[in-house]
């Protein structure tokens, strides 16, 4: 079984040699330790453009005699079970997972306790006791964050006869940030004069799936929608795609999350009210650095616990379109010149988003 799986990663697992500069063997690179990291998507541009870039970065710089071991699930839980036993197959030490489904992850778990694999949940928290750490953000305050953004949006805006109405399209039903997102947001809007029209949960993060729920609503609700809660920025992209369809102008306030460049771009237009930046780039770095300390035997003392698990949890921050320079730019998260494009030129300059004034 072992060989059959070892084969299936030839397919399915991309294989760093971290080691292969120094001109070792395979076999000395396997007793140097192996670290594999599963991403769960690609939908979300930040797994390929950031986590795993800064991780592998990371990896090399604290343990450049390691091999790493990566691969991407495409949103496709059954495939990340066959990527991780193909990864513990071939000598995995630590496993460092953002489960696409973190129910079926525990049968991840439990093959790599069997063979005494140390597994680290990544974003996503895999509620088993079996996890060695856990590295993510707080999702209830992001969650939070955006739902007083709502609010407070709304709380500007001209009164009328009925409260303000929102939609709340939250993200995947498999994803326990999701979970955590909207507890975040009920806590916002509790008490606030605020309807919450409809609630959806959105398959897979889809921005598809959340476009056209977000159009049968927008029909549902002719005239009373007031405001978008959306929970990452490719959800927020797919329901002002949707507003737009249906001749909404201006656009409703939307949130997001993950201060993806399109939706920097939106926000510098108007188009979206908010997002979350998550500095994911310090959440791979700081999962990179526990992986090699694990690997050399240590045990890495963390900031709190959740559900038994030692977890290292990150604080998020808020992006408005008067935060872009000091927080996008000037935090290297994106620069002036891929945000203001030439649809963008004007917008940028009414912010005074110049190359100049972020040098």
């Amino acid at each position: 079984m072992r060989r059959a799986l070892a084969g299936v990663a030839l397919a399915a697992v991309a294989a760093l040699g971290l080691g292969a500069c120094t001109g070792q063997t395979d076999a000395e690179q396997e007793r140097a330790g192996t670290i594999a990291l599963l991403l769960p998507e690609a939908q979300a541009a930040r797994y390929e453009t950031s986590d795993r870039p800064t991780f592998e970065e990371v990896a090399r710089q604290r343990c450049p005699d390691c091999q790493l071991l990566y691969a991407n699930a495409e949103q496709d839980a059954a495939a990340q079970q066959e990527q991780a036993e193909a990864m513990i197959a071939r000598g995995t030490d630590v496993l460092v997972i953002d489960a696409v489904d973190t129910t079926a992850a525990t049968s991840i778990v439990a093959a790599a306790e069997r063979n005494d694999v140390a597994v680290i949940a990544y974003d996503r928290f895999i509620d088993d006791p079996r996890v060695d750490y856990y590295v993510s953000f707080d999702s209830r305050m992001i969650g939070y964050e955006q739902g007083k953004a709502i609010v407070r949006a709304l709380a500007d805006a001209e009164p009328g006869e009925e409260p303000p109405g929102a939609l709340l399209v939250h993200g995947s039903p498999t994803d326990p940030n999701s979970a955590a997102l909207k507890a975040g947001v009920h806590q916002a809007l509790d008490g606030a004069d605020v309807t919450i029209l409809a609630e959806y949960d959105t398959p897979d993060w889809s921005p598809t799936r959340a476009q056209e729920w977000v159009t049968a609503q927008l029909t549902q609700y002719a005239g009373r929608v007031d405001a978008v809660y959306a929970a990452n920025d490719g959800i927020a992209g797919g329901s002002i795609a949707a507003m737009k369809a249906a001749g909404y102008e201006p656009i409703p306030p939307v949130t997001g999350q993950d201060a993806e460049l399109s939706a920097v771009q939106r926000i510098v237009d108007g188009d979206q009210l908010m997002t979350v930046a998550k500095a994911t780039d310090q959440q791979a770095r700081t999962a990179a650095e526990v992986a090699v300390r694990v690997l050399r035997g240590e045990d890495p003392v963390a900031s709190t616990t959740i559900g038994g698990v030692p977890s290292f949890l990150l604080a998020p921050t808020s992006i408005w379109a008067d935060d872009v320079e000091r927080v996008v730019v000037q935090g290297r998260i994106h620069a002036v010149d891929e945000i203001c494009t030439d649809p963008y030129a004007d917008a940028c300059a009414r912010l005074g988003l110049t190359d100049e004034g972020a040098s």
